[in-house]
């Protein structure tokens, strides 16, 4: 993985981004102690096997059935969803392997539709929820519930059912043992938007086919060097925090848009806004991260980009798909001149040209662009991604003086959830 950015003084003075940078060294300290003494148990997770040893038997259980549904909010949902993007692309599942579904909203219309299509006898269904008491998982865990109940019997529940949520005496963890259910140890100390690497992204990813000590092997390879590091010069989760917080402080530049181009990695996207946005709008800071995708987003959003405010930092994530694809001949052109462009040129020709001309365009308009260069998108590569927007977001947390791993808004908006509930049950 290649990391490289067009920031010029015109954009953020040099000297604002080391003074940034220096600011890093307290995160990359606290790093290395949340590793060391166990605070932090996701910094272990890249070096360990034995806990995918564990999950084998599960994952084998569930690789059995011809679908398999994930029940769960926010990361609960994401971590699974983002590795399953790697083996199902939109066209049906790896071979041998079950469709995932991952239902992470409570959208009655669309839970209908799953109860009512899907073959339930060969359906499984996998609530997850770091608390166990989120109100979205434990509603859609009992509509599937009662839909199994009601067309195979009440033993089938134990059967086609398996939740993780931690060691508490907590609701979905009582509910799963009336019925006999298996139920795994989620991690107290590993919030939902974290736990990709744990078995909240490794069940589901393993069911799907996904080499996760691979992933864990490229997540190694982004947090060694940062775990062995002297200072944070040169480390590039480090100087993308600075990046974001310097041109945020001088700049006004309070968007951050996330642009891969690669359809494996759309999902990818959606889980760096989650992070980003989670682990750092408190108290006034953090930027607002933005989704966007090569070559679709160039159609319909990439105007605003280059003619509206300069108010974004982008990111691209570009993969070398050099001479992938067919390649075009001036016999299938039909020797029409206007085309000659493409003559000899093949899709992922076409695909690197356009992120390059980006890029470029972005960087002469004076736009600030960052741009990450991977060979391929496979196991390793997303795993050294999801390790390194980890750290860029710890990095961020130390330079705006936020927790990264808390999130109280959103607890609070449960509670009003639960007022408005039984305020509306009494009415």
């Amino acid at each position: 993985m290649l990391y490289s950015q067009n920031i010029d003084d015109t954009v953020l003075p040099k000297a604002s981004l080391d003074r940034e940078l220096a600011r890093t060294t307290p995160a990359l300290d606290n790093i290395r102690k949340w590793k060391d003494d166990g605070t932090l148990p996701l910094l272990r997770l890249p070096a360990r096997r034995d806990d995918l040893e564990a999950l084998k038997p599960h994952a084998e259980r569930f690789a059995k059935f011809e679908h398999v549904v994930v029940m769960g909010s926010g990361g609960s949902s994401m971590s699974g969803k983002t590795l399953n993007a790697l083996k199902d692309q939109g066209f049906g599942p790896a071979k041998g392997r079950p469709t995932l579904h991952f239902m992470d909203n409570v959208d009655p219309a669309r839970f209908a539709a799953m109860t009512s299509q899907l073959p339930l006898d060969r359906t499984g269904f996998m609530p997850i929820s770091k608390s166990g008491g989120t109100p979205e998982t434990l509603m859609a865990t009992f509509t599937a519930i009662a839909a199994i109940e009601a067309r195979l019997g009440k033993a089938a529940i134990a059967a086609n059912m398996l939740a993780i949520t931690e060691p508490s005496d907590n609701p979905l963890r009582k509910l799963m043992t009336r019925y006999g259910a298996t139920v795994l140890d989620h991690d107290p100390r590993i919030g939902g938007r974290y736990t990709i690497f744990s078995l909240v992204g490794a069940l589901p990813g393993m069911i799907a086919g996904v080499d996760c000590a691979a992933l864990r092997e490229g997540a190694a390879s982004v947090l060694d060097p940062v775990l062995a590091a002297k200072d944070t010069k040169g480390l590039a989760p480090a100087l993308g925090a600075a990046l974001s917080v310097g041109l945020s402080k001088e700049k006004g530049i309070n968007i951050t848009v996330m642009m891969p181009y690669a359809d494996r990695l759309e999902t990818f996207a959606f889980w760096y806004r989650q992070i980003w946005a989670e682990s750092l709008g408190k108290n006034g800071t953090g930027t607002t991260p933005i989704r966007a995708m090569g070559t679709i987003d160039q159609h319909s959003q990439v105007q605003l980009y280059l003619g509206g405010p300069i108010d974004k930092l982008f990111t691209l994530v570009i993969e070398d798909t050099k001479g992938q694809g067919t390649k075009l001949t001036p016999e299938m052109l039909g020797s029409d001149k206007a085309l000659d462009y493409l003559s000899g040129q093949t899709m992922g020709d076409l695909l690197l040209a356009e992120a390059d001309a980006v890029a470029a365009t972005l960087a002469k308009n004076g736009r600030p662009v960052r741009i990450i260069r991977i060979p391929t998108v496979d196991e390793r590569v997303m795993g050294a991604l999801l390790m390194h927007f980890m750290l860029e977001t710890m990095f961020a947390a130390e330079l705006w003086g936020v927790d990264a791993f808390d999130q109280p808004e959103v607890e609070a908006s449960k509670v009003v959830t639960r007022q408005y509930l039984s305020q509306r049950r009494k009415s």
